[in-house]
């Protein structure tokens, strides 16, 4: 009896020494495998807990070497099936963040236990004391209470806590109504809820806040989004906030299935005069972000800073950081911007979603509102895809026409719609350096998601014709479907999708524009077929270079042979740069060739050739009687579609108009010849031999061979 009465007297003075300046706190837990098996299951449990530095000294050396703080107190269990909790959890952390200027130190630790399927049980860390400069509760006890439970859920899962993650200590001005959210996220997407921790009557059967419950007076809560509403009145003084997060399996449930502790503080301080906007974090990811981060990959995120006074400067980052994150130094990169970047290496006990919150703090001590994220470890962020030239992610691309009204851009992943408003894709016109249209991402009915694609739809295409766009996309465009929704990351290079307008009132076809753009020249629609034509844009208007290219000239020999009759023409060939088009008034430039009259001349062969075969076969009354009403017609058709067949072996499409009429009335001339020819020598009734029908023809070979030589020795 007295060595235990003496062991508690010398724990207590340890406890006080080490845990009297205590900053606030979290616990959360997840199993290592949600799905029941073999009647246990293994959690996760994480604690992270912020203290005042100069008692729980940290450094970068210890940030590094992943050093503990804090003292040597114990987890212990308050309510329900406490029989189980039984090998002891120390509430010392790896030190993970400290900053000198506010006096304050931060670590996180993860520890496993092995507890029965379906129980439950409150775990908690309690001590003494709250520092002195408190609103309420100074030098207080104070009490971080965690609710466990391995009851398999409805779905046939085991349950994972939820995780809100903020800064220790916020600063904000006194006497000015201010909205505070606290980042909440759950991994099984359940219903989450937010409250004020209770003294009594709460899920945990224990007291949840000791001496800081409703530690900020007049304060207002709004328990779905978690969002405080409240006035500080006294400067220089801390109020500290105690809450409990709980989820809830759907809308109609009244019993959450865990109920997660978040402590903090906020601090007061008076107008300081002159310029005193704060400054504000302003990318690179919005607030409340959700990231993907795989297990193992090397994540680089950028906190950005804007300043809005002359001469204020950023001297101080407060932060919240996962374990193994590291922190650049402060960059300045341009004249009112600050940087912060991040590095990490995600670990496998890290699995599910991190937490990290930032407060730029400048010269004059004031602090920026507090902006967190969340990396969602073990899970992919969807990509949008940069788009290509033919058969890309994004269409349309390259020249397209002024009305064209539908876009849309693929990602690596499903997607859904944002959960948040201002997230932005936007248009803009490179030509005269404006936004044309955005759309809100988070409500806009222009916007519609499907699968893996984001499409874009305008009611009134705001194009004008000749200039070049670009298209830009805010973080979280393109959301996935996992819990907490991981974020595409924003894009704002105006190369990464553009487009530009076709001028139908450029006569020469040819639009360019300075760089980085690419100049274009526009042909005409060519058709695709089963083999894929690059030179085609997702419009199918040709895109090519206007880049100089050499042009070629070249002579080629064509031989057109008719019979015996062969010619040879000189064709000039231009290579060009671009596909060769041809117009109407190129076809009758080409339909316009000596080659024709030859053909036309060659094919009257054709027509008595004809004649005299019918004749073996009909009697000379009836052969006349159909001669005379279908001959002029027959040997023109006939010696119509032989030229044309001779004009596409020749490389001619048609005949000119002169060439025709002179086809005519070569045709009607000579069927008149040869129909007189014809009845003198044979007169009605008369027999031919088959002697003499082979001179006729003998003779009639003679005499059209002698017409083609006049008519060569005409052209030349």
């Amino acid at each position: 009896m007295n060595s235990r009465i003496f062991f508690g007297i010398l724990l207590l003075p340890i406890a006080f020494v080490l845990n009297s300046h205590f900053r606030g706190g979290t616990i959360t837990w997840r199993p290592l495998n949600n799905t029941p098996f073999g009647g246990t299951v293994t959690f996760l449990i994480r604690q992270r807990y912020s203290w005042r530095r100069s008692a729980a000294m940290c450094t970068d050396a210890t940030i590094a070497t992943l050093g503990y703080i804090g003292g040597a107190s114990l987890v212990v269990c308050v309510s329900g099936s406490c029989g189980y909790w039984t090998n002891n959890m120390y509430t010392n952390t790896h030190c993970t963040d400290f900053n000198i200027n506010l006096d304050v130190s931060s670590g996180e630790k993860y520890e496993a236990r092995t507890y029965p399927i379906n129980i439950g049980l409150s775990i908690g860390f309690l001590s003494c004391c709250w520092f002195a400069d408190l609103t309420k509760g100074a030098n207080g006890q104070w009490n971080v209470i965690n609710q466990i439970n391995s009851i398999v859920r409805p779905d046939g899962y085991i349950n994972t806590s939820p995780v809100a993650v903020t800064l220790p200590i916020i600063y904000k001005e006194t006497y000015i109504q201010h909205v505070h959210v606290v980042q909440m996220s759950d991994f099984d997407s359940d219903v989450l809820k937010c409250r004020w921790s209770a003294a009594f009557s709460n899920v945990n059967g224990y007291d949840e806040c000791a001496d800081v419950c409703l530690g900020v007076s007049g304060a207002q809560l709004l328990e779905e989004n978690c969002t405080l509403v409240f006035t500080l009145t006294t400067a220089a003084i801390y109020s500290a906030v105690a809450l409990q997060i709980e989820d809830f399996y759907n809308s109609a449930a009244t019993t959450p299935m865990s109920s997660v502790p978040l402590q903090f503080l906020f601090y007061g301080y008076g107008n300081p005069g002159g310029c005193s906007t704060p400054p504000a974090i302003i990318g690179n990811r919005p607030n409340r972000a959700c990231i993907g981060t795989p297990i193992g990959s090397n994540v680089t995120e950028y906190v950005i800073v804007q300043v809005y006074c002359a001469g204020k400067t950023i001297i101080d980052f407060i932060t919240s950081t996962p374990v193994g994150m590291t922190k650049s130094t402060i960059l300045n990169p341009s004249p009112g911007i600050y940087e912060l970047i991040l590095s990490w290496v995600p670990t496998a006990d890290q699995l599910g979603p991190q937490g990290f919150c930032a407060g730029a703090i400048d010269n004059t001590q004031i602090q920026s509102n507090q902006w967190c994220i969340t990396f969602l470890v073990g899970f992919d962020s969807p990509d949008i895809i940069r788009p290509k030239l033919v058969q890309g992610s994004a269409s349309p691309i390259g020249t397209i026409f002024q009305y064209h009204s539908i876009f849309s851009i693929q990602t690596t992943r499903s997607v859904s719609r944002p959960t948040r408003n201002y997230t932005f894709i936007s248009f803009y016109d490179s030509t005269t350096k404006t936004l044309v249209q955005k759309f809100d991402c988070g409500w806009a009915p222009e916007v519609t998601y499907t699968g893996l694609t984001t499409v874009v739809k305008f009611t009134n295409p705001p194009w004008i014709p000749g200039h070049f766009y670009y298209v830009t996309f805010d973080s979280g465009v393109a959301s996935g479907t996992d819990f907490c929704h991981p974020e595409s990351a924003p894009v704002t290079d105006p190369t990464f999708w553009t487009f530009n307008i076709w001028n139908p009132a450029v006569s020469s076809t040819t639009t360019t524009t300075t760089t980085p753009f690419t100049t274009v020249t526009v042909t005409t629609r060519l058709t695709s077929t089963t083999t894929i034509n690059t030179l085609l844009t997702t419009t199918g208007i040709v895109v090519t270079s206007t880049i100089p290219s050499t042009t070629t000239t070249s002579t080629t020999s064509t031989t057109t042979s008719v019979t015996t009759a062969t010619t040879t023409t000189k064709v000039t060939v231009t290579t060009p740069s671009t596909v060769a088009v041809i117009y109407a008034t190129n076809m009758e430039d080409l339909c316009k060739q000596p080659i024709l009259i030859l053909t036309v001349a060659g094919m009257a062969v054709i027509a008595p050739v004809h004649i005299l075969v019918m004749s073996v076969t009909i009697q000379q009354k009836d052969f006349f009687k159909i001669l005379t009403y279908r001959n002029v017609s027959f040997v023109r058709a006939e010696s119509r579609t032989d030229a044309e067949a001779g004009s596409v072996a020749s490389g001619n499409d048609a005949f000119s108009k002169k060439e025709h009429a002179e086809e005519t009335r070569w045709a009607r001339r000579h069927d008149a010849e040869q129909i007189a020819k014809y009845r003198s020598e044979h007169p009605a009734g008369a027999k031919v031999s088959p002697q003499q029908r082979l001179a006729d023809l003998e003779n009639e070979k003679r005499r059209i061979e002698q017409e083609i030589a006049d008519l060569k020795r005409q052209q030349r």
